[in-house]
């Protein structure tokens, strides 16, 4: 069964050892950034702390700090079942005959569990405060030494296309200003900015409706940083990952809906025009973001459960908690990558490439420079547009392991010949680019190289040792002792 909210998950955490109580005081200034850094880096578990200083509400990190909380949080025994139930929708077709189709009717009545579910309450309103609130009530942590203040970095930040009305929900950090306002960290590329362009174009309105939702189920929380393509519900997505509509309640101040289960509720608007200088943050790049100018969001409402609980996380030098969050991506997504791609075997996109970074593609080669086809195409897919390097070596190289792509993309590459580079949209995260999102990428085709490609010198074979010398000596090996 689905977790209810954000408390069932923390309860099963719990049960499954991986979740810390810390009873003590900790202050949400560092200190529970190193607590947290630590726990990821030493393979620890969550951690709620009950006594924030400064707060008298819990805060919740790392609670997707590891494979096992992953699986946990999508109640999966591998995140891998998610995969195979996506492949199955995606290959599922209309049977012939009366008798095929009743059977499909189970499969067809699970869609719909997928859809939002609108609901006229929620725990979420059991407080609501249009008035003497604010924003240095809750344990906001300010992460590393140089940032610019405190930030909110787990929200789930609600609009609406302003063309459509489609919801858009993105994890977008919020720097913390003062007890009304934060800032509103929208990439250019980010759909959430695109919304702001769009009614900032039409100049017809003076403000944009945000609602900023914390802390709620996993698979709720967890779909905000999901890359869907555009108009696509992030909800719908958390319903199937979570196998039950996620029941939405409208704001008291705008027509947005959020979760019913959130924790914690900011209502508000962003002013059309008004910027404010934000940052530097300690991002998950392991460098700080520098400062620019974004959109200010102004809080107008609060809306929360009785005694809530503040859900969090931190980035920095990887592997962090992000680390994790986007491993599980990776393997999520694999199967829709191969509905467009279906030659990719695997991907990977180790810690230590940041996500953007590098991408490490096995495909199964069938043509001349099919290699480079497949780079162009991956830069052609949404947010992976940017990957700043993506090496491209045959199906027999496990991509899982790094040493041996290392191993094997080093010995299979003459580097004028068979190393590209474009220029494209980069990762506004990116501070080493020539320009601010603009810059270039570099696409290592390290396949085995075949004569259509103009290579006609002999391709030497890996050096394996046979399979029954093995077994013969797997024997020999425990009568030594070894």
């Amino acid at each position: 069964m689905a977790y209810s909210d954000l408390r069932e998950f923390i309860a099963a955490l719990e049960k499954k050892h991986e979740l810390r109580r810390i009873s003590f005081e900790v202050d949400p200034y560092l200190e529970i950034t190193e607590f947290a850094d630590r726990a990821v880096k030493n393979g620890g578990p969550a951690l709620l702390f009950e006594k924030p200083k400064g707060s008298h509400i819990p805060v919740l990190i790392n609670s997707f700090a590891s494979a096992r909380k992953m699986e946990i949080a999508l109640e999966v025994d591998s995140v891998e079942e998610v995969a195979r139930r996506i492949s199955e929708y995606l290959e599922m077709r209309m049977p012939e005959g009366l008798l095929g189709k009743l059977k499909m009717l189970p499969k067809l009545a699970e869609m719909g569990a997928f859809f939002p579910k609108a609901v006229s309450d929620g725990a979420c309103k059991e407080v609501i405060r249009h008035e003497k609130f604010s924003l240095n009530e809750y344990p906001i942590l300010h992460c590393w030494p140089q940032d610019g203040g405190r930030f909110i970095t787990l929200p789930m930040v609600f609009s609406k296309n302003p063309d459509n009305g489609k919801r858009n929900c993105g994890c977008y950090r919020l720097q913390v200003y003062d007890e009304r306002t934060t800032g509103m960290h929208w990439q250019t590329h980010k759909q959430g900015a695109e919304h702001y362009r769009r009614m900032l174009k039409e100049g017809k309105h003076k403000r944009m409706d945000v609602a900023v939702a914390i802390g709620s189920d996993p698979a709720t929380m967890y779909s905000a940083i999901l890359p869907l393509p555009p108009d696509l519900d992030e909800m719908m997505i958390a319903g199937f990952l979570r196998g039950k509509p996620v029941e939405m309640v409208k704001c008291e101040t705008s027509d947005l809906e959020v979760p019913a289960n959130s924790e914690i509720v900011l209502e508000g608007y962003v002013e059309l025009g008004e910027l404010r200088t934000e940052g530097p943050f300690g991002d998950h790049t392991g460098f700080y973001s520098l400062e620019d100018e974004y959109p200010v969001f102004h809080v107008t409402c609060i809306t929360e459960r009785k005694h809530p609980i503040y859900a969090t996380t931190i980035v920095g030098p990887p592997p962090m908690e992000d680390f994790y969050m986007g491993k599980a991506i990776e393997r999520i997504f694999l199967p829709l990558m191969r509905l467009q791609l279906p030659e990719i075997r695997d991907i990977s996109m180790p810690a230590e490439g940041i996500f953007h970074n590098l991408i490490l593609v096995s495909i199964r080669k069938s043509y001349p420079l099919h290699a480079r086809k497949v780079m162009h195409a991956i830069w052609g897919l949404g947010q992976a547009m940017f990957s700043k390097c993506i090496v491209v070596v045959d199906e027999d190289v496990d991509v899982q392991n790094v040493r041996e792509v290392a191993w094997k993309a080093l010995n299979n590459i003459d580097p004028e010949r068979d190393i590209q580079f474009v220029l494209g949209p980069v990762d506004s995260l990116d501070h080493s680019s020539r320009l601010p999102n603009y810059g270039s990428k570099m696409g290592i085709d390290a396949t085995k190289k075949w004569k259509e490609e103009g290579f006609v010198r002999p391709w030497p074979d890996v050096i394996r040792m046979p399979d029954d010398v093995k077994q013969r000596v797997d024997t020999l090996w425990k009568k030594a002792g070894l």
